[in-house]
């Protein structure tokens, strides 16, 4: 029988079902009723057997120049490249490539190792399963702290981070370091003397210790949230509406003190803290309202008086003046008169008499 194998093909050549030689390209004649048997194969790829065992296959020296074997361990990964280009990976076992008409390349890397190679590219890692590593994204003001097998052995700054995870348990926890705003709304306190306010507070914080942080605290925010509520409520009990409202500064600075003796249990700093707003009832508002109404009235009434008696004592300085010195008098009563002309359309003048006499006369 007449077989052509082409020039990107190889033959396995077996007669009665042993392997004999491989075959290049060209034309080839050999009798089936001999036991002659030819099978034609791609010489591109992953090889192959069809059957015939690799060891039996590698004793053939034309196989073994025109092919290459890896063998990959359970905890290792191989980077296949065909030509210079990255084609893939490939996981635990053994493979058999043609190396006739693509160069054929595998680079093998270790998963014992506890981070990335420093080799590994990004377009190398976009082939790797998931399933293999932990990918940690530190960004700034953050810090990440990193478990293996349940024991802390990183901490991590800003940056990206690359672990196996294979042969261990690899767990980030990244915390947030920046300082952050805490709003503390409707805190709903009786007063001393009984009256039911709401207080409206604000404070910000940061981490200082993210470990401690971590490893005694649950849900931080919800705990400071507590912690503010309870400290305000328990000072703010302790004074009269009046009280609170007058020393408001003074509170705010109690209260800030309070807060700064939590920061050790908390493993946090405190910022600023202030007391945005003070909401009273609607009935107590009406009669703060109206007091403060009362109390405005009142003021402007003592000032009114006040400006009328200095008006008045003006006026008795310049009479007193004006009777002891007649010339002032005079100037004085002059004055008057130029006011009282500047007003007047057509003065009539004759000519006997004093002019002032007859100015006053006439007005």
């Amino acid at each position: 029988m007449r077989y052509i194998i082409r020039d990107n093909e190889v033959g396995f050549l077996r007669r009665n079902g042993k392997f004999l030689r491989m075959l290049n390209a060209g034309k080839y004649n050999y009798w089936k009723q001999a036991g002659y048997e030819l099978e034609i194969v791609e010489a591109a790829g992953e090889v192959k057997c069809n059957g015939i065992p690799y060891e039996v296959l590698e004793k053939d020296e034309e196989f073994r120049a025109s092919t290459v074997r890896y063998e990959i361990g359970n905890d290792e990964i191989g980077f296949l490249y065909i030509n210079g280009k990255l084609m893939g990976v490939s996981n635990k076992g053994e493979y058999v490539f043609w190396n006739r008409f693509e160069k054929v390349d595998m680079k093998i890397y270790s998963m014992k190792e506890l981070m990335f190679q420093e080799e590994l590219t990004k377009d190398m890692i976009q082939y790797i399963p998931l399933k293999n590593y932990t990918k940690v994204v530190v960004g700034q003001g953050e810090e990440a702290l990193v478990y293996i097998n349940n024991t802390l052995t990183d901490k991590l700054g800003e940056g990206l981070y690359y672990y196996w995870n294979v042969v261990r348990e690899v767990k980030a926890v990244v915390v947030d370091m920046k300082w952050r705003e805490l709003n503390v709304a409707g805190q709903e306190i009786l007063t001393k003397d009984k009256v039911g306010i709401r207080l409206n507070m604000v404070t910000n914080y940061r981490v200082t210790d993210a470990q401690k942080s971590v490893s005694d605290r649950t849900n931080l925010t919800d705990q400071l949230y507590s912690f503010i509520q309870m400290v305000s409520r328990e000072l703010i009990g302790n004074y009269k509406l009046d009280e609170i409202l007058e020393r408001r500064s003074e509170l705010i600075e109690i209260l800030d003190r309070k807060l700064r003796e939590g920061e050790k249990d908390f493993c946090v700093e405190f910022g600023s803290f202030g007391i945005r707003d003070i909401i009273l009832p609607g009935e107590i508002r009406e009669i703060m309202n109206t007091v403060l109404v009362a109390e405005k009235k009142a003021q402007a009434n003592v000032i009114e008086r006040r400006e009328e008696v200095a008006s008045t004592r003006s006026l008795m300085n310049t009479a007193k003046l004006m009777d002891e010195n007649k010339t002032l008098f005079q100037l004085k009563r002059l004055e008057y008169l130029e006011r009282i002309c500047n007003r007047v359309g057509e003065i009539s003048v004759s000519g006997k008499g004093d002019l002032i006499e007859q100015l006053s006369q006439l007005i």
